[in-house]
């Protein structure tokens, strides 16, 4: 790289340690015109190893490669990539060797030092701004160690699919264990007279519906209303549906037309009242009602296979590129503790989803349950199953179920290979998993004026093109944030009105006038005292935590967008969840021991991932070499590694905060705790329905209201 011819003298001497020992650290130095090359024998007991590089500088820019017997020996900068398995390395390096890919059961080992740094992350070459390169004379002398290590043997696979799987089951059979004991304690209550034998729901019989809790002159057809509707619903010829014939029917699909018999002034005057019921938002046809939300299962399953078979076929294409050009630049690995199993290069990051998958057929199978009983209750025309607690759709639990399962697929996908490129693939169902537990929340007591799933799966689809703009423009790009930004707040005033109004607040071309005559005759005519105070509140906190993120996202423009819009999304599902808790509480409804203890249990399990979630092992913000000096070695049974444990403790964070979704009163297992137990002797139209009337769910953007 000299301007000028150069004198040099050519020393050849022998190299005494030329061989590299097993478990036996070798120190020695390279510079750019003076390459380290080694040779490794496998031992006859070892079939895999890790080699170990560290340095204590982090320049000059260095590579390792593993190359087979061959001559020549590729040991030069622009040739040491040609053959073999290479990393870039800054302060340490760990490539995993199997004796299965060198016929000759032995390699070289290579270490050379590049001219420049900006392969690792260094300052860019003074050559691309000028004529004259100003590095050729630096000296560029590297102190390496090298330890090869054996790796982990075919028993200790063995051992960590056998833990993966069995802490797993063991949710099953909690499960089992729940059932079994709450079936027993209905039997007892059966028998003692207190029950109905073919009724296994939970509830205490009474034949009057509590109401004392009805506030004086908020009782504006509070159970007289519902009574009528529940009668309605029961005895109405025309609108009760034979045993059995809750089956699909494209008469009875989701469309544009309202179900609801009254007229639209009646809606406007029932939807707008200062103190609302649970009957008055549950006036349609159950039938349905509980259709409409089964779409939401029918189209994630679509969209589940839709963006997960290109997935596959891209992560597995980024393999066999790593497998064929040996550049392990390619891909994020946690290098100390990435074990390979055939093709595929971190076999422990994929084994460790499993949790997720099968704690979300865990959720399908207790939802099926519970769907089952009250299908047999309806059946029966159970007047308590019908009558009381709140109104029973599982499509949205189907869905979350699905989502659960689909976020351990995508998870293992993009742990193939991980990068900056395919991270979307990580996180786009972990957005839908927390819209759809805010959209089922809000449903549990608004089921008439809940998003369709055409507008939630539409505005889930927004987020993701949004999140997928972020990862191409979201670097450097004020404009992108700018209009982002201006996105995120309009969409938040635009839910926010929705959910003030109960939906009765048209969004169309008149919204700007309407909303200056509302500004003048609430806020400068008169100023008045918000008819929904506390609905307000918690839109007014919401607004103001949502703009909190569209600031920070302008000034700061953080580079890991999709983690970004993720906080979103978690921050707003928080919101909501505290404040429906706080409403429950100040209802007068409590908390049943199962779904309190559910409630603790997802507040520590979740706790305990966190702190395992940010225990950075790599970060694709960097380069490869810069993100391998945050590598570690595993910490469980020597086959996982910090992420792996946050794999295992969020799938079990997440099912927790299922069972915790509020939903109808019976508990665990039939229900098994998908409920707060609310109000088991409300009837449908007495139940009060406190984030109704003060307040409503979170404003996430493009949740849909």
């Amino acid at each position: 790289m000299a301007p000028f011819n150069i004198a040099y003298e050519l020393l050849v001497t022998r190299l005494e340690n030329f061989q590299l020992e097993t478990n036996k650290a070798f120190n020695f130095t390279a510079s750019p015109s003076q390459p380290q090359y080694f040779l490794y024998k496998f031992p006859q007991d070892v079939d895999s190893v890790i080699i170990n590089v560290v340095s204590d500088a982090a320049y000059p820019c260095s590579v390792v490669s593993v190359q087979d017997i061959v001559c020549p020996v590729y040991d030069l900068d622009h040739n040491v990539e040609f053959n073999g398995v290479y990393q870039s390395m800054t302060k340490q390096a760990a490539i995993t060797v199997q004796r299965k890919d060198f016929p000759g059961e032995q390699f070289f080992v290579v270490f050379v030092i590049k001219p420049e740094d900006y392969a690792c992350g260094g300052s860019v070459p003074s050559s691309i701004h000028g004529n004259v390169n100003r590095t050729w004379n630096l000296q560029r002398t590297k102190n390496l160690q090298v330890t090869i290590v054996p790796s982990i043997k075919k028993s200790v696979y063995v051992q960590a699919m056998f833990f993966s799987f069995l802490s797993f089951l063991s949710f099953y059979l909690g499960s089992v264990v729940v059932a079994f004991v709450h079936y027993i304690r209905v039997q007892r209550k059966a028998s003692a007279g207190r029950l109905s034998p073919e009724h296994g729901s939970g509830m205490m019989t009474s034949s009057h519906p509590i109401s004392a809790s009805t506030p004086e002159g908020s009782s504006y057809g509070a159970i007289d209303e519902s009574s009528s509707s529940g009668a309605r619903q029961l005895s109405s010829p025309e609108r009760r549906a034979p045993a059995g014939s809750d089956t699909d029917s494209s008469v009875e699909e989701e469309s544009d037309f309202d179900t609801m018999p009254e007229i639209e002034s009646d809606k406007n005057i029932i939807r707008t009242k200062v103190f609302l019921y649970l009957s008055d938002l549950s006036r349609k046809d159950r039938r349905i009602v509980s259709k409409k939300y089964k779409i939401y299962f029918w189209n994630i399953i679509t969209i589940a296979v839709f963006y997960a078979l290109p997935v596959i076929q891209l992560v597995i294409t980024y393999q066999t590129v790593v497998n064929v050009t040996g550049n392990q630049d390619i891909c994020y690995y946690n290098f100390l503790c990435a074990h390979p199993l055939g093709v595929l290069s971190a076999f422990n990051n994929i084994l460790s989803n499993v949790g997720h998958m099968m704690l979300g057929f865990l959720f399908l199978l207790i939802v099926l349950r519970r769907d089952i009983l009250h299908r047999r209750a309806m059946e029966m025309k159970d007047i308590y199953t019908l009558d009381y607690g709140i109104p029973k759709h599982f499509g949205l639990f189907y869905a979350m179920g699905i989502a659960l399962m689909m976020e351990g697929v995508l998870s293992a996908c993009y742990h193939v290979c991980p990068n900056y490129s395919n991270f979307q693939f990580d996180t786009s169902f972990m957005y839908m998993i927390a819209g759809l537990c805010m959209l089922k929340l809000y449903q549990t007591r608004h089921p008439d004026i809940n998003a369709s799933a055409y507008s939630a799966y539409a505005s889930f689809a927004v987020v993701i093109s949004l999140a997928v703009l972020g990862v191409v423009f979201g670097k450097n790009d004020m404009w992108f944030w700018v209009i982002f930004s201006l996105i995120h707040i309009l969409g938040s005033l635009a839910l926010s009105t929705q959910i003030y109004y109960m939906g009765r607040f048209k969004i169309d071309m008149g919204i700007f006038r309407r909303a200056v005559m509302v500004l003048y005759t609430d806020c400068i005519q008169q100023c008045s005292r918000p008819m929904y105070m506390d609905r307000m509140v918690l839109l007014i906190v919401g607004n103001l935590v949502n703009w909190s993120f569209a600031i920070f996202g302008l000034v700061y423009r953080p580079r890991d967008f999709a983690s970004y819009i993720l906080g979103i999304f978690i921050c707003n599902l928080l919101l909501y969840l505290a404040f429906y808790i706080i409403m429950k509480l100040r209802s007068s409804e409590k908390l049943l021991p199962i779904p309190m203890f559910c409630i603790v249990a997802t507040a520590v399990v979740w706790a305990a991932a966190l702190y395992f979630f940010f225990q950075t092992l790599s970060s694709w913000e960097e380069t490869p070499a810069e993100s391998r000096e945050k590598n570690r070695p595993c910490i469980l049974l020597g086959f996982f590694d910090d992420h792996d444990v946050w794999h295992f403790l969020s799938a079990a964070a997440l099912f927790f905060s299922f069972l915790v979704s509020p939903a109808e009163p019976p508990t665990l297992l039939d229900g098994l705790s998908l409920s707060f137990n609310l109000a088991p002797l409300y009837p449908h139209g007495a139940v009060p329905a406190p984030e109704l009337h003060r307040g409503v769910p979170t404003l996430l953007l493009g949740s849909a209201s």
